[in-house]
């Protein structure tokens, strides 16, 4: 017989300790536990469904939409034109789409120039390989003038594509978008503020025409809100990623303004930490305030042949529209003068909206949370239903799942790219979905098993309040560190807690212990659910372990509910209770089968195929001074088609220092028949110790780009100009000190002033010049119908040097 019950007033023992029975060591101990149990994950499966289907991206609406509508329809009969072939910086292609661009906005009636310049880079993106980069760049700018400006609104898309794909979604589907949005705006009142147009040339080089509007346009001398539309992928719901600091002036206006607001503030905090970079970096370079958004599932086709009109999701095209058309609107009629805020928000979705509030309390709300698990572990003690050492080791065991999901994560994707090597060169898979189901069912069964090992032992109260204590720390680290990620673990942790003791607080026996613990979860499902969903394109596959660690966090949320699916606790004894023990382990033993099973659909599914090839990288290096050419490749295991061409591990920082100073697989090729690029100088003088150098570096075919490098054996270089801008003149380590990168060269070839102080007495130069196509090269073997084009700013490079000594 088990020990007679403890006197209770209002639900809650009068002394705790060993007189109260091992049954009621629950928060909640429900009469009925299989039909409560069934209850608890109906409710929250509903909610789970609610959150995500909150994330659905709209139907397209029609060609013959109302005109003040945006239709994807019609704007996707722009990208079919804009994306017809890759249009890369300064080649024919890229001057047809500027041409329609062009044509489209002043059809409307608008105010259209196109800037002509030379402009360096924004950011850190791409002069970090070959030195100071620049671009001559054409950027398209159309402007609906307001009625009474408070400022400028500023909608940004870039109308250039990779070399190795046509831009289907990057970025025809902002450019698209853009021509559409102006023409819904101008067929209705005028805006208050000014509303800008401004499609950007060479983004995929440099970031330079973005620059080069924002640094030097008279439009933009004054600032004002930018909204860039960009995409990384096919599908998937529009992400509002990144933000100018103080946003919570922009926040509020984008969860009023956006039909479709999904944004959160943990997707800024990961982005402003991460070395990426986009037009909206050139914007903030120079002050303005904004915001950024993309579509990002479907990385698979990110910057390959694959990314076509015909693979882009035109509901997500859809999304980006009705965003940037409320949100112009919005910024068309606000007072534009205010809009920093001195703070920013924390925020994130949920059915029906964008929670928002500011980041003052992000700090306050953490300290709260870890009160209310105080409280909650107080209040389990003084009941009786677990002992300070019970909460301590609920505590210390807790660590187990949240370290164990993650990285068994990480090495169930090691094992799965160990079996089909050629993902390590893919943003995604093509068809991730069973590989992200996978992640999930592990982490389930590494929390289901850990439960089930230590819940007898230390008790289903004190792991549950162990869990919540994890999530509160968790949340006052964030808070620090993180603040606009600090609400992932302190709201679900205070949930958790009020949860609890609502539930120590009522009548065990009743429905409701059962109901707060389930809303106390519901919470958690809410704000974690669609964190783990958004987690996966964002980082990809190869960072699934952040998913899973997320998923775990969530699941130590919902432990009260995880328990109804086991049997009471210490209720049983013998034969019983041994069959208690093997149910328990029944939900870890389905997840963990079900891991298995989706990781080999997954494997079975996701082939690589015609319409899925297998990525390579291969690029073609000639020196016209000696030559000799060489294959090469950034695949560090190379497919079977790129193995081919390549056999061993090299440097070429000396011979090609355009292309960086990584370690590439190379292999020696036949010797083609291109001609270097020209360099002519066009003035020598010497004064004062120094040597200037007035140079013309003229490309014998068309390019893509061109680069210069000086040999810091023979010069120091002091200054230095291109198309009589200044660079930074900044040592680089190796033979070549100083590089510089020019995207998009004229025809009439790059003048480049240099003035150096020489070591030797002749300087040796190094130019470089990079076209696109390995076809026409002798041995080049086309690849086979299932291998594809990985997607790199290198990829089908054909670069050829000669060395001048002057």
């Amino acid at each position: 017989m088990g020990a007679p019950p403890t006197p209770v007033t209002a639900g809650v023992p009068l002394r705790p300790g060993p007189g109260v029975p091992p049954a009621d060591r629950a928060l909640t101990r429900p009469r009925r536990r299989l039909l409560a149990a069934a209850a608890a994950l109906v409710a929250l499966a509903a909610v789970g469904a609610g959150s995500l289907l909150d994330l659905r991206t709209p139907a397209p609406r029609p060609a013959d939409a109302p005109a003040g509508e945006f239709s994807a329809t019609r704007a996707y009969e722009d990208v079919q034109v804009i994306a017809a072939r890759s249009h890369v910086a300064g080649s024919p292609a890229n001057d047809q789409v500027r041409a329609h661009v062009e044509q489209q906005l002043r059809g409307l009636g608008l105010e259209t120039e196109v800037q002509d310049t030379v402009a360096p880079e924004a950011g850190q993106l791409s002069g970090a390989a070959g030195g100071a980069t620049l671009a001559r760049v054409r950027n398209v700018v159309a402007r609906l003038p307001g009625t009474d400006p408070t400022g400028r609104v500023f909608l940004v898309a870039h109308y250039d594509s990779v070399q190795t794909g046509p831009g289907g979604n990057d970025d025809a589907a902002g450019t698209s978008a853009i021509l559409e949005v102006a023409r819904a705006l101008t067929t209705g009142p005028r805006p208050r503020n000014d509303i800008v147009f401004v499609l950007t040339d060479a983004e995929e080089a440099c970031l330079c025409g973005a620059a080069a509007f924002a640094a030097s346009h008279p439009l933009a001398a004054d600032g004002g809100v930018v909204l860039n539309l960009e995409a990384r992928g096919s599908t998937g719901p529009v992400i509002m990623f990144e933000t100018s600091k103080n946003n919570a002036k922009l926040v509020d206006v984008f969860g009023r303004a956006a039909p479709h607001p999904v944004g959160t503030s943990f997707a800024v905090e990961i982005y402003r930490a991460l070395p990426n970079d986009t037009d909206f970096t050139a914007f903030l370079d120079q002050k303005f305030v904004g915001l950024n958004s993309a579509y990002i599932d479907g990385g698979a086709i990110y910057h390959t042949p694959l990314d076509t009109p015909a693979a882009m999701d035109r509901s997500s095209l859809q999304q980006h529209g009705d965003n940037a058309l409320g949100l112009a609107r919005e910024f068309g009629r606000t007072d534009l003068t205010d809009l920093r805020s001195g703070y920013d928000a924390t925020y994130f979705p949920v059915p029906g909206g964008l929670v928002r509030y500011p980041g003052w309390l992000v700090l306050p709300l953490a300290l709260l949370a870890v009160l209310a698990v105080a409280a909650l572990g107080w209040l389990t003690r003084r009941s009786g239903r677990a002992s300070t050492g019970q909460l301590a080791a609920g505590f210390g065991l807790a660590l187990g799942p949240i370290v164990a999901a993650p990285v068994a994560a990480q090495l169930l994707w090691l094992a799965i790219t160990a079996i089909r090597p050629g993902y390590a060169e893919l943003l995604d898979p093509y068809r991730p979905i069973w590989y992200r189901m996978a992640v999930l069912a592990l982490a389930a069964a590494i929390l289901f098993t850990w439960y089930a090992l230590v819940r007898r032992r230390i008790g289903p109260a004190a792991l549950a309040v162990g869990g919540l204590a994890w999530l509160a720390l968790l949340g006052v680290l964030l808070a620090v560190a993180v603040p606009g990620g600090a609400y992932l673990t302190t709201l679900p942790a205070l949930a958790g807690a009020l949860g609890g003791l609502v539930a120590l607080r009522t009548r065990q026996t009743g429905p409701w212990p059962v109901v707060a613990v389930t809303a106390a979860a519901a919470a958690g499902v809410v704000i974690l659910l669609p964190t783990v969903v958004l987690l996966f394109p964002a980082l990809g596959m190869a960072m699934g372990g952040v998913a899973a660690l997320v998923a775990v966090l969530l699941g130590l949320t919902a432990l009260p509910v995880v328990d109804l699916l086991h049997p009471q606790a210490g209720g049983q004894r013998g034969l019983v209770a041994l069959r208690a023990r093997r149910l328990a382990v029944l939900p870890a033993g389905a997840a963990a089968l079900a891991a298995v099973v989706l990781a080999g659909v997954g494997l079975a599914v996701d082939r690589f195929d015609a319409a899925h090839p297998a990525p390579t990288h291969l690029m073609y290096a000639l020196d016209a001074g000696t030559g000799q050419a060489r294959w090469l490749s950034h695949e560090t295991d190379p497919q079977p088609w790129t193995d081919g061409y390549v056999d061993g591990v090299a440097s070429v920082a000396d011979d090609f220092p355009g292309l960086g100073d990584a370690e590439l697989r190379a292999g020696p090729a036949q010797a083609a028949n291109l001609p270097a690029p020209k360099l002519d100088v066009l003035a020598d003088t010497s004064a004062g110790g120094e040597r200037t150098l007035r140079l013309r570096l003229t490309p014998q075919r068309a390019v893509r780009l061109a680069t210069l490098h000086v040999d810091t054996a023979t010069a120091t270089v002091v200054r230095a100009e291109v198309a009589g801008r200044p660079v930074p003149v900044e040592p680089r380590a190796g033979r070549w000190g100083f590089g510089l990168v020019f995207h998009a060269p004229p025809p009439e070839g790059v003048e480049v002033t240099l003035t150096l102080r020489p070591i030797a007495a002749q300087v040796a130069l190094r130019a470089m010049d990079a076209s696109d196509g390995l076809d026409a090269l002798p041995g080049f073997r086309p690849r086979p119908p299932a291998v594809g084009v990985v997607g790199s700013h290198s990829s089908e490079m054909l670069a050829v040097a000669r060395t001048y000594p002057l």
